[in-house]
């Protein structure tokens, strides 16, 4: 009875990610392709809806203040240059701060805005910087995914050791097979842009390693806070926060290293 409770849920489990996977898929290419305002207003959306998750996580009174505050950076975006944004958003995250009424969680507070701005924030100006950047970010997509799922299949079909005791359903036969696969995609991915591909088998490699960190990140953070899912609001996932810990700190990566490494673009053959 027991086997077939634990197969009944995990086959609903599945069911459930697939469901939610064939809508957040279609949304995200559509914004990305799309560019400009209506990415700005989704990434902000998004911004607001993990601003909602870190106050539920974290008890915060402040609510209304904190989805505000997320907001802003990403709503602003498309009229202030990519240097003010990113000041603007530091300064809405020292108010969070600031106007925690409680003294010793205002570092929390601070640190909580910049969490849950700077991933959707980092993915506008991965897809609007001074690169092909509709390529670039429908890459990164296709490469996160391709590591997720990899890791997801592997882990439940392989099992064996935990990748850390921080997220007991990692493992590292999932996380070695997401490596390898998002390396095939990276090496497919430079074929289709003709450029070289083992520069591009190494930047999928790297792609599903920082994923897979910022996974172990939002766990960690989650286990602090006493919670198995940031919310419910993905059907198989959890909450939003959870589908794109992932894609946030890769896209935070890959923005930092075009932004102070000038040759990055170049090597990946993404140059306007």
């Amino acid at each position: 009875m027991l086997g077939t409770n634990l197969k009944t849920s995990n086959r609903n489990e599945l069911l459930s990610r697939f469901a939610s996977a064939a809508v957040l898929i279609p949304f995200a290419l559509f914004v990305v392709i799309k560019g400009g305002w209506v990415l700005a207003i989704a990434c902000a959306a998004f911004a607001a809806i993990m601003a909602y998750e870190w106050v539920r996580m974290s008890a915060s009174p402040l609510l209304v203040q904190i989805v505000c505050l997320a907001m802003i950076p990403s709503l602003l975006a498309p009229v202030l240059p990519i240097g003010q944004t990113f000041g603007l958003l530091l300064i809405c995250c020292c108010v969070a701060g600031a106007i925690h009424p409680v003294s010793g969680q205002r570092l929390t507070s601070a640190y909580g805005c910049l969490y849950v701005s700077v991933q959707p924030l980092a993915m506008y100006w991965l897809r609007e910087g001074n690169w092909d950047g509709e390529v670039l970010a429908l890459l990164i997509l296709g490469l996160v995914w391709a590591s997720d799922a990899t890791a997801f299949f592997v882990g439940r079909c392989v099992g064996g050791a935990l990748l850390t005791k921080e997220s007991p359903s990692k493992t590292w036969s999932g996380a070695l097979g997401a490596v390898f696969v998002s390396a095939l995609f990276g090496m497919l991915a430079g074929h289709l842009i003709s450029q070289n591909i083992f520069i591009w088998l190494i930047i999928g490699a790297l792609v599903s390693v920082v994923a897979q960190f910022g996974d172990l990140v939002e766990s960690i953070i989650k286990r602090r806070h006493g919670v198995k899912n940031a919310s419910s609001l993905v059907p198989g996932h959890g909450g939003v926060m959870d589908r794109v810990d992932g894609l946030g700190m890769v896209s935070v990566v890959v923005l930092a290293g075009l932004l102070f490494l000038q040759v990055v673009s170049a090597y990946l053959g993404l140059e306007f």
